[in-house]
């Protein structure tokens, strides 16, 4: 089973048009999320759409309040696979144990800088924002600012990651949401 995590505010919808492509990506056919989705209020939730190769199996809406991450703990893992999104995250849960006293992980995979535990990331670096070719997983938010020209596609080593002068975490809730003070431990 997979799940898209879905941004509502106000009865908007966010980047309908982002998820319904992975959607298509994920189980090989189209389904029309919008049909389903109906939010329930005009304040900001996180709208999570259940399905399967065949259909959607649940619509649950949640408050959203954005996570303040501020450290981030770097752990390794070469064999995680989490190109779809799946409702199954346990694997990642495991890594996020990891975190120690830091906010959030950051997960490094065959020496390549891939993304957090709930988004993707992107750096500041040689003067442009560049995230990882090697992701996890194809965020919807990143999607739009690679189809924009605001970001860029780049392997980032860890001496990149070492070596940016800002971070940014991109996910379906925040958009893209630089963080202006943060730590790192390797």
């Amino acid at each position: 089973m997979f799940f898209e995590t879905i941004k509502c505010n106000d009865f908007e919808i966010f980047n309908l048009k982002y998820h319904q492509k992975r959607v298509a990506k994920t189980i090989g056919k189209n389904l029309n999320l919008q049909e389903y989705i109906n939010p329930i209020s005009n304040e900001t939730l996180r709208c999570k759409v259940i399905y399967n190769e065949n259909e959607i199996l649940d619509v649950q809406y949640f408050p959203y309040k954005r996570r303040e991450i501020r450290s981030f703990k770097v752990v390794f893992d070469d064999t995680l696979n989490y190109s779809k999104k799946y409702l199954n995250r346990e694997k990642l849960d495991e890594l996020f144990l990891k975190k120690d006293s830091c906010d959030e992980i950051i997960i490094v995979k065959n020496g390549i800088v891939t993304d957090t535990s709930i988004a993707n990331i992107a750096i500041f670096y040689d003067g442009v924002w560049i995230t990882s070719k090697n992701c996890l997983l194809e965020g919807t938010s990143r999607a739009r600012l690679l189809e924009q020209k605001e970001i860029f596609e780049k392997d980032i080593s860890l001496d990149m990651l070492k070596n940016s002068s800002k971070i940014a975490l991109m996910n379906a809730m925040i958009g893209f949401y630089e963080i202006k003070e943060f730590k790192i431990e390797f």
